[in-house]
Order: C-alpha cells, then structure tokens, then sequence
C-alpha cells in the first residue's frame, strides 16, 4: 500500500509549528490515502497505529491541547478528517485525543510531564476506559473498580468487559471508586492504568464493527496504582470540569461517518439518480443537515470548558443529532448505492455498522436523552417543577 500513501515520512516535517489549515490539510491527505487504503483490512481488525502516528506527526491528534493552542475546533475536524474513510480510526483518534486531555488537565504536572509530550508525538499510545465510570455517575451502572488506599497509592480491583486503543505497552485513563477498610464508599480516583501485568488483557467478543480498534477486556486483581499516576484524587470534581470537553471531542466521528455517506451517495448519482430521487434522506438534505450542525459544533467548540448547565445540555444535544444522523446518513447510502453498497468490502454497509457504534458508545442516545431530560429539570425554577 505504499504507493497509495499521499504523504511520506519526510512529508511530516516540513513545519514544525504548522498552523490548522496546514494540519487539516495533511490530516485529510492521510485521510484520503492511506487510511482510505486501509479502512477494509481495519474494519476485519487490522489496529493501524502506523496511521496514528502519521496523525500524530502532523498535529491531528494534539491540536486541543494547550501546548498547541487549545484548538477544538481543529481537532474536531481531523478527527471527522479521519472518520469521514474509517469510523474506526475516528474513534481511536478520540480514544487517544481524549487520554491527552485528562493529562493536559490534571493538577498531577510531573504525570503530565512524564507522559503527555510522548503521547501528543504518537511515540506511545492509549486511550479511555471511561465508559463505566460516565454510566456510573449517571446512575447507570455500578462502578466496576474498587480501590483501597495503601501508602504511596491504591490497590485497584475489578474487571471493565472493554477497553480501547490498549494493548501491552500501552495505558488508559480509569476511575475507581475508593472504599475504606470497611468497604464504605469515600470518593473516587482516576488515574493512569498501564496494561502490563499483572493487568490482565481478555480478549473480547467479535463485534459486528469496530474490529480494528484494540478492544480487550481488563481484569485488575488487587494492581497498585502509585500516587505518581494519580490523574485525579478526588475524582467527581475533574470529571465535571472536562465533561463536556470529552463529548464534544467526540462529535468528530458522527460528522465523518456522515460526510463518508454523503460521499456514498454521490458516488452512484451520475448512475442511479433517475430512481434514486424518490429516495427520503437524499444527499443534498443531509450535506445541509451536516453543515447546520458543523456549525453549532464549530461555536460550542469555542468554549469547551463552559460549566453552565444550559451549555452542556446544547452539547448533548449535539452529541444525539450527530448521532441520528449518522444512523440516517448510512442507511440511506446503502439504500443509495443498492446491491454493490451491500457487498462485504463496500464502504456503504460498513458505515452503517460505524454508524450503530456512534449511536452506543458511552454516551449512548439513551443515555443523551436521559441527561438532557435531568439536567432541564434542574435548570428550571423551582415554581416549574412538576
């Protein structure tokens, strides 16, 4: 696949402080190359770290971080750069943009320090295991790690069914929620969770997409956690001040699984837009669709620390449209494309698998729904409470 390389390793440095539209536009020329190249043997579980350092190399997976100008709005849009030819690498360059924002934000600077010039460079990688702890505070499910505190640190215990963009050598944010010697619940701790032993690495289920994303599941048996990789004791407060800021970054994948459709149906117009005109979702109403919510995204992105309640139900919102119309979007390419979408290789029917994860994953519609719904309640005065 080399030849279909739109850049080449020397590519990279030819500035080294490159400004967005530099960074976008070799972002994309990735995007359209060799990720477009590889985004079949990714989806039949491929795990393209060497995509992610191409990203890494020229600024797609580091353009939120303060030391590069807190760029959201950029980082964003490489991602959805990414996205737009494989919904599973969108999503690992979430799943490591989002691990460089837990350390950007830490007050734990020598962690930061230590770990987040390597990892903003692509020269070690890891990602979130978030899911869990988001559901957890939503009053969803249990908190599936339990911690007990020790000098110099935590003995951390429990299992977490998967993880992403892990594997040895690697590491993940993780939150567990400490107990005392009694086993009453004190508080919660996030930290660095590095995936060697005595970490234990499971390998998960076949899922219908996703495949190429480095997804395992993690049992910890009584693992020390030092004070060193602490990247917040207590937790709940951290958490609160990057919430919005994790959601938000997420938005890059469902506009690039819809930009990938949009593309899908352009594709067979010039062939089959005399029957595919009494089609609903055509591309023109869903590229306008796209555009609307690229631009509330692109003004919410202004602000992603924002703690008002109101501008965090708006980047809820956002997350579920984004969501929706990806489901929308895919559908309507297949439908678009007829029988050569729906062949195993056809970029169409893997979209709509991409497409369903984007709807899933933490947090999923439901749980959208459900946080817009409590949040509204609280926002209201209290004479309108029901």
């Amino acid at each position: 696949m080399a030849g279909a390389r739109a850049l080449d390793q020397h590519a990279f440095d030819t500035s080294p402080d490159p400004d967005g539209e530099t960074v976008l536009a070799r972002t994309r020329a990735i995007s359209d190359g060799a990720l477009r190249a590889k985004a079949h043997a990714i989806d039949e579980g491929h795990y393209p770290l060497e995509i992610m350092r191409d990203f890494a190399r020229v600024g797609a997976l580091s353009a939120h971080l303060k030391s590069a100008g807190g760029n959201f709005g950029l980082a964003i849009d490489a991602m959805r750069a990414g996205a737009r030819q494989c919904g599973s690498t969108g999503f690992l360059m979430w799943c490591h943009g989002v691990f460089g924002l837990y350390l950007d934000h830490s007050e734990n600077r020598g962690l930061a320090d230590r770990m987040l010039p390597p990892h903003a460079a692509g020269e070690t990688f890891g990602g979130t295991a978030l899911s869990n702890p988001m559901k957890s505070f939503a009053g969803i499910e249990p908190m599936a790690l339990k911690a007990v505190r020790v000098p110099g640190g935590y003995r951390v215990t429990g299992t977490l069914p998967w993880v992403s963009h892990i594997g040895r050598g690697q590491y993940c944010g993780a939150i567990a929620q400490a107990v005392d010697a009694s086993g009453a619940p004190s508080h919660e701790i996030m930290f660095v969770l590095r995936c060697d032993e005595p970490v234990e690495l499971r390998q998960c289920p076949v899922f219908s997409g996703m495949e190429g994303t480095s997804t395992w599941g993690l049992r910890l048996a009584d693992v020390r956690i030092d004070d060193a990789d602490l990247i917040a004791d207590p937790a709940k407060p951290f958490i609160a001040k990057i919430r919005a800021a994790f959601i938000l970054l997420q938005l890059g994948m469902g506009l690039g699984v819809t930009e990938g459709a949009i593309d899908s149906m352009l594709e067979v117009e010039s062939v089959l837009e005399h029957v595919n005109q009494y089609l609903d979702n055509r591309p023109d109403e869903i590229a306008g669709e796209l555009d609307e919510l690229a631009g509330r995204v692109a003004k919410l992105a202004e602000t992603p620390f924002e703690t008002s309640t109101d501008y965090l139900i708006d980047v809820l919102d956002a997350r579920a449209q984004a969501s929706e119309l990806s489901l929308r979007s895919t559908q309507s390419a297949l439908l678009h494309q007829g029988a050569r979408g729906y062949l195993m290789s056809a970029a169409p029917q893997r979209r709509v698998r991409e497409a369903h994860f984007v709807a899933i994953v933490t947090p999923a519609i439901k749980h959208l729904r459900s946080e817009m719904t409590r949040l509204s309640k609280v926002a209201q005065p209290a004479g309108l409470l029901a």
